[in-house]
């Protein structure tokens, strides 16, 4: 075995006992829909399409087939990859979110990795132009603010100018159920929500793509050259189990249907348990200790350095633990009820929110309504005229079936 195959098969090895210990163990069994393909598993329909083209890849942890990488895949395929990019968190999943990804050499390829978080979070020209297929493969969860979409997005206008094909293998949506929340106003676009969509908007990264094309979300869609290689046998209303984490603090299915209803709380002071073994899966701060019993403490940990309230033991609630029981509690709509409890329980009103919350909300009216003591039922009448709109929108792109 030559060395770079030893250092890739070694890499490979060691990546799915990492996940298997932070995540699967969450889980008990692996995937229970073994008859869902992916679309990187399909081979056969997009090897072809890959044959004497120079190849660069989107990917991290999560392109997966089985228990191996696609890169080392595609390679022992006998394709021709040329570079890697990656999104937030990285190649290996495990920075920080937010944190300054750098650009480098995978040690076991020999391959260039480009980060496309930060300064650069669009492929140049330059970076294409050994470049004739641009592969997509990333596992999202299915949430606005969930930063992969927005790198599909700017990957889709960099092919667009480059003159590049861009082949995206479609993988199931976990929270593919659900379409909820109010859709974001565009005077509060960034790159934790680019488009007109809901916080939940129940589409796999094939059909968003399909979506911005058809609508014209993004400049001279016409021109771009895009081919979907779509999951087989998946369907929106089915439970996913993802194999593998797709970012350090999404580490159980819990945390993953959690997920859209308490990351509003990185918009507060309230801690959701970054730095400890349940992220999205708890919420507290040191305030609510006359309130509540149950407690938990931040701490520095990988994937999480200096989280929130570091080392201060936080009082709140554990939401879940089980992916049945975080299911049940979101599965048919968005979640609030955890938000509105902590504001009004919490004496630092004029302190609660921060900025970085209308970003999350896509709106300026939930701080608002919330100030004001609206109900969650009048909040919730008041996202349904544009939600409509959306779920009208959404239906002429479906690849697979509600």
């Amino acid at each position: 075995m030559s060395r770079i195959a030893f250092l890739r098969s070694f890499l490979s090895l060691f990546l799915v006992v990492f996940l298997c210990s932070g995540f699967t163990v969450a889980f008990g069994q692996m995937n229970m829909h073994a008859d869902i393909k992916t679309g990187a598993e399909r081979f056969s329909e997009y090897l072809p399409l890959l044959k004497g083209k120079r190849v660069a890849v989107i990917i991290n942890q999560t392109a997966v087939i089985d228990n191996a990488l696609l890169l080392d895949e595609l390679i022992d395929s006998g394709v021709n990859v040329v570079k890697i990019f990656v999104p937030e968190h990285g190649f290996r999943g495990t920075a920080d979110a937010g944190a300054h990804i750098k650009n480098e050499m995978d040690a076991a390829t020999g391959l260039p990795v480009i980060s496309l978080y930060g300064n650069n979070k669009k492929p140049g020209k330059a970076q294409l132009e050994n470049v004739d297929v641009l592969v997509y493969d990333l596992q999202d969860v299915g949430v606005r603010f969930y930063t992969y979409i927005s790198t599909l997005e700017y990957a889709m206008d960099a092919c667009i100018e480059s003159k590049k094909q861009l082949l995206i293998l479609d993988r199931p949506n976990p929270n593919g159920h659900l379409v909820d929340g109010p859709v974001l106003d565009t005077s509060l676009r960034s790159f934790v929500g680019m488009q007109t969509v809901p916080i939940v908007y129940g589409m796999t990264a094939g059909e968003y793509a399909k979506m911005l094309v058809g609508e014209k979300w993004i400049k001279n869609a016409a021109q771009l050259d895009l081919k979907i290689i779509p999951c087989k046998n998946y369907r929106h209303g089915r439970r996913y189990q993802l194999p593998v984490a797709p970012s350090p603090n999404l580490k159980t299915m819990a945390a993953i249907y959690l997920y859209p209803s308490l990351c509003f709380f990185e918009g507060t002071i309230i801690s959701l348990g970054r730095g400890t073994d349940k992220p999205f899966q708890q919420w507290g701060h040191p305030d609510y200790k006359e309130k509540f019993s149950y407690s938990f403490v931040p701490k520095s940990v990988g994937g999480a350095s200096k989280p929130l309230l570091e080392n201060q033991a936080c009082f709140g609630e554990l939401v879940a633990v089980e992916a049945d029981s975080a299911y049940a509690l979101t599965h048919s709509q968005l979640n609030i009820s955890y938000l509105l409890k902590a504001y009004r329980l919490s004496p630092q009103k004029d302190k609660f929110f921060n900025p970085f919350f209308e970003k999350l909300a896509g709106t300026k009216v939930l701080r608002q309504q919330i100030i004001a003591g609206k109900s969650e039922a009048d909040i919730r009448t008041s996202w349904q005229p544009e939600l409509e709109k959306f779920k009208k929108i959404r239906k002429k792109y479906l690849l697979y079936e509600d």
